[in-house]
């Protein structure tokens, strides 16, 4: 399973939310797929048990729409510093990313230049990877410039799956529909915009919801959980 489309998933060693399950948390049951977590609900088993910053990102983040401009740019840069990175990584530096990058305000970040690309080539709190900080501008100026719009596009696609995932096995890496926008993305300029990175791009903002059958955030097509609408990451 590619570590990038599971959000919860490691390379290795202790991750983010594996610190804090115990702290608060009740005692779980845990299947592969589902996780009994701290307040009795059940959720993908990637969220953990306790009460985290990563619980709630699945409960209120993952799989929800949004159609918001700086929630939108901030999960495609996101997806830009993940390539070859666990998520557990980029999602551990969220809060650097947002001040480095002006709390992701596209106009802010499309006039950065390259002395603000090589201030932040110092700054030890982000990823510090020229291509990647240097991608996320390029993607801030094709945002500002195209047409149609990154909220359009994503408003334009619709999930073809007709219910939840019966497994986390079962979630794809990407789809046809993620290759499409991939496809439509790198015509409009943007970059590292692969189509696994697209499909985990789709799924933080809630064009696909991944959520597997069991978790209290799963929903069959058509429907919207609680909580299922939200602005930013």
């Amino acid at each position: 399973m590619d570590h990038r489309i599971v959000p919860g998933a490691s390379t290795g060693g202790a991750d983010a939310r594996d610190s804090s399950v115990g702290r608060g948390a009740a005692k779980s049951q845990m299947s592969d797929d589902i996780i009994i977590g701290y307040d009795g609900r059940a959720r993908c088993a990637w969220a953990g048990a306790g009460d985290t910053a990563f619980s709630r990102y699945h409960d209120e983040v993952w799989g929800a729409r949004t159609y918001n401009e700086s929630g939108m740019f901030e999960a495609l840069t996101l997806g830009v510093f993940e390539t070859g990175l666990s998520w557990s990584i980029v999602f551990g530096k969220r809060d650097a990313f947002r001040e480095a990058f002006h709390n992701f305000n596209v106009a802010k970040v499309a006039a950065m230049t390259d002395q603000d690309v090589d201030r932040l080539l110092q700054n030890p709190s982000i990823i510090r990877n020229r291509a990647k900080i240097k991608a996320t501008v390029d993607n801030a100026r094709a945002m500002m410039s195209a047409s149609p719009s990154l909220p359009a596009l994503a408003k334009s696609y619709d999930s073809s799956r007709k219910g939840a995932p019966r497994s986390i096995a079962g979630i794809p890496s990407s789809t046809p529909q993620a290759e499409a926008l991939a496809k439509q993305l790198k015509a409009q300029g943007y970059r590292f915009v692969g189509p696994t990175s697209v499909y985990a791009f789709m799924q933080n903002v809630g064009m696909v919801n991944d959520h597997v059958r069991g978790c209290f955030r799963a929903t069959s097509h058509g429907q919207s959980p609680a909580g299922a609408h939200r602005e930013r990451l």
